[in-house]
């Protein structure tokens, strides 16, 4: 705890993760409540499922594009104008009632303008700290996020259910516009400036850790949205469980965060956390009449989670250059989001067909993939034990003048 005390002395370091997480805290709700909506208005999990789908493909779309344009236009320019047009997007599902195919469209285009909050500040990390420090606090990054999954499906779970499902919209739309400002107006996001990337766009995934990344991200992340689904489907509409135990699930991946976070990464690094997760979801099936037996295998799904993110977003710091950072980021993130579609879509497709259990079936597919994929690619995954985790530096030439 020491390694994270210090950090958080450093001089804006606590400012700006407070921030960043207040900035995507609605990230940890609009799922659940579109999902919790969408079934409410359309009696459908099918129909919740293609709408959070269509939301996470837009945002897998924009991912890389916007990222690379922070180093374009500059990271206020591309967020303040994010920021609008999602906040705008998201309200109109929340206050109008559509057919689905206009819901997905709206949906498409909310995930298309999701502000590029977690690439932003993920390259501005390795500006605030030393190279010591780096590691620890993507490790710090990735446990304190889930404070976002622990309050995020409380809050809207009790605010969907026990008021109303658009107010639960509306709050989360109040919650990215407030920590938005914050974030966006924190002088660290002014202060860092991303170099201009002469390689084409999408010419980083030529890197083995960052396609390794972006793919094991892929698989992580679809197997955590169909657990998200089959929890909310298991207690059913009105039921308050849901929302503990996601959080509980969550908190299980806090401390493992918190715990392996100063853990030296090896190449087997991944597959041993990815190994944890898939072990937990799969002994979850069959605990499905029990919430706290439930929890309690979840918590051990949860262990692997953060400590696996802490590992994908240092690998891929380590292997790429300061400028091409962000893009880097937005590809990985593109990779989670499409995990994210795909689970929720099969998730809830399962769901209809048989039931809770559905969604864990396929929860621990992806896991198992996941794992599969980091063992056999081991011989690519960078070994950062004695080395830390900064980005390469860029270099151009230099004019000389002739003597």
């Amino acid at each position: 705890m020491s390694t994270y005390s210090s950090l958080l002395k450093t001089p804006g370091v606590a400012r700006i993760i407070a921030a960043q997480l207040t900035a995507r805290f609605p990230f940890g709700m609009l799922s659940l409540a579109f999902l919790l909506h969408i079934e409410h208005v359309h009696h459908s999990y099918g129909a919740a499922g293609l709408v959070l789908g269509a939301m996470s493909i837009g945002q897998a779309i924009a991912g890389p594009m916007t990222s690379r344009l922070m180093g374009v236009l500059g990271m206020r320019t591309v967020l303040w104008t994010t920021l609008v047009m999602c906040a705008l997007a998201v309200t109109a599902i929340g206050v109008f009632v559509l057919p689905i195919p206009w819901t997905m469209a709206i949906a498409f285009f909310a995930g298309l303008s999701m502000p590029p909050i977690q690439p932003a500040v993920r390259t501005i990390y390795p500006k605030m700290v030393n190279s010591r420090q780096l590691t620890p606090l993507f490790a710090l990054d990735a446990s304190a996020q889930e404070i976002i999954w622990i309050a995020g499906p409380v809050a809207i779970t009790f605010v969907s259910t026990q008021i109303g499902t658009v107010q639960g919209i509306l709050m989360s739309v109040a919650i990215m516009a407030l920590g938005g400002f914050w974030f966006i107006a924190s002088p660290e996001v002014g202060r860092v400036r991303i170099p201009r990337s002469r390689r084409r766009l999408g010419a980083v995934l030529a890197r083995p850790p960052v396609l390794l990344a972006t793919v094991v991200g892929f698989l992580l992340i679809g197997s955590c949205a169909a657990i998200e689904a089959g929890v909310v489907a298991n207690f059913g509409e009105g039921s308050p469980f849901a929302g503990i135990v996601l959080a509980i699930w969550s908190l299980g991946s806090l401390v493992g965060g918190l715990a392996f976070g100063h853990v030296p990464i090896g190449p087997w690094a991944t597959a041993r956390r990815m190994f944890i997760v898939f072990v937990g979801v799969t002994i979850s099936t069959f605990m499905l009449g029990s919430w706290w037996g439930l929890s309690l295998t979840l918590i051990v799904a949860g262990l692997g989670i953060a400590p696996a993110l802490a590992v994908l977003f240092a690998i891929v710091s380590a292997s790429v250059k300061f400028s091409d950072t962000a893009e880097a980021y937005g590809w990985v993130g593109t990779g989670q989001l499409i995990g994210a579609a795909l689970g929720s879509a099969l998730a809830g497709f399962l769901i209809d067909g048989n039931g809770p259990v559905g969604a864990f079936w396929a929860a621990s597919v992806f896991a198992l993939i996941g794992f599969i994929v980091p063992a056999l690619a081991w011989r690519i995954h960078p070994d950062l034990r004695g080395r830390d985790a900064s980005p390469i530096p860029d270099t151009e030439p230099v004019p000389v003048q002739p003597s």
